[in-house]
């Protein structure tokens, strides 16, 4: 049987959450089971209390807010404990048509993508206004960059992820994971596609940030982060080579005049070419090191993974066990 979990992190989504769950589908072909799984990252509503009330299977509940990528993480964590063979995320502003999920898990039940990212058409989306049209254009065209991946909308939150997929992912940053887990997910070398979705207008501006010049730096941060923790050995490595590169110039400079006499007046240039040479040096041992630690890293993912799977063994068992159980109470009462 197949399990699809499709997870919705809320903030304050009392009031819009309700249509959201409406739009679900119930039944897609080739699913045998659909639940749905809310993360209330500290609502100070009762966003909750609403899921409940509209018969959500799984409730997760953060007692602070901890942000959307905490969010993300915690409802991967339960999903996957819930038994989840694929797992979609999506907005519970309504902004992605509930109808269109069938269409981003397809790839993944076809045994063609492990993630699966919902295309919004940035480009002519009559829902994003020019500047965010051009931020996100170039956003994504620095990530498929830095993650090696053809994604045209690298920041969207509708996503299919598969099991296997969801196993090896792990988010680190704070503030968004949409383009940690696609750089991430791409230096791991699973299969990623990009598919065509429609979305709605949302009312009201994103919780997600405060203003663009934020997003942005925050972004930027994430990407550099991201892509340095699975690339430290080409990130320190060229900055050091680059920076070594920038201290021979004085010295060339320095020797050349040194050589035709007229060194005497510009030994400034030898001090400061000496000292990017030495600079550089280090940073590119520090990316040795770096690229040692990431090794260790790799090793200790894979641990993750193999945990992950033996605990849903042990949660497979205790369920056998349970059933068992329930089933000889069930002839001893008859």
């Amino acid at each position: 049987m197949t399990k699809l979990v499709i997870q919705i992190p809320c903030l304050n989504e009392a009031e819009d959450l309700p249509a959201t769950l409406a739009a679900l589908p119930r039944r897609i072909a080739g699913i045998d089971t659909i639940e749905i799984l809310v993360i209330d990252d500290g609502s100070t509503d009762n966003t909750a209390q609403v899921a409940a009330m509209w018969g959500v299977q799984h409730i997760v509940r953060h007692r602070t807010n901890r942000g959307l990528a905490a969010a993300f993480q915690s409802g991967l964590d339960a999903a996957l404990r819930a038994g989840a063979d694929i797992l979609v995320n999506t907005d519970a502003d309504g902004q992605y048509a509930g109808e269109d999920i069938e269409t981003i898990i397809r790839p993944i039940l076809d045994g063609r993508a492990d993630i699966v990212v919902g295309d919004r058409g940035v480009a002519d989306n009559a829902h994003f206004g020019p500047l965010k049209r051009r931020l996100q254009r170039l956003g994504s065209a620095v990530v498929q960059q830095l993650a090696n991946v053809q994604v045209s909308d690298a920041v969207s939150g509708f996503r299919a992820i598969s099991r296997e997929a969801a196993y090896r992912l792990n988010i680190t940053t704070e503030f968004s994971y949409t383009t940690d887990m696609l750089i991430q997910a791409g230096r791991k070398r699973l299969a990623i596609l990009s598919v065509p979705i429609r979305t709605n207008a949302t009312p009201r501006p994103s919780r997600l940030f405060k203003s663009v010049p934020r997003f942005i730096m925050n972004t930027g941060i994430t990407m550099a982060r991201v892509y340095t923790t699975y690339n430290p050995l080409r990130a320190f490595v060229g900055l050091g080579l680059a920076l070594v590169g920038c201290g021979l110039i004085p010295i060339l400079r320095f020797l050349f005049l040194f050589a035709i006499g007229e060194g005497s007046g510009h030994i400034q240039s030898l001090v400061i070419g000496g000292a990017l040479l030495v600079l550089g040096t280090i940073i590119a041992v520090m990316g040795v090191l770096a690229d040692l630690i990431a090794s260790n890293r790799k090793l200790i993912e894979a641990g993750l993974v193999r945990l992950r799977a033996i605990e849903d063994r042990l949660g497979d068992r205790h369920q056998v066990s349970t059933n068992d159980a329930d089933a000889r109470e069930h002839r001893r009462v008859g």
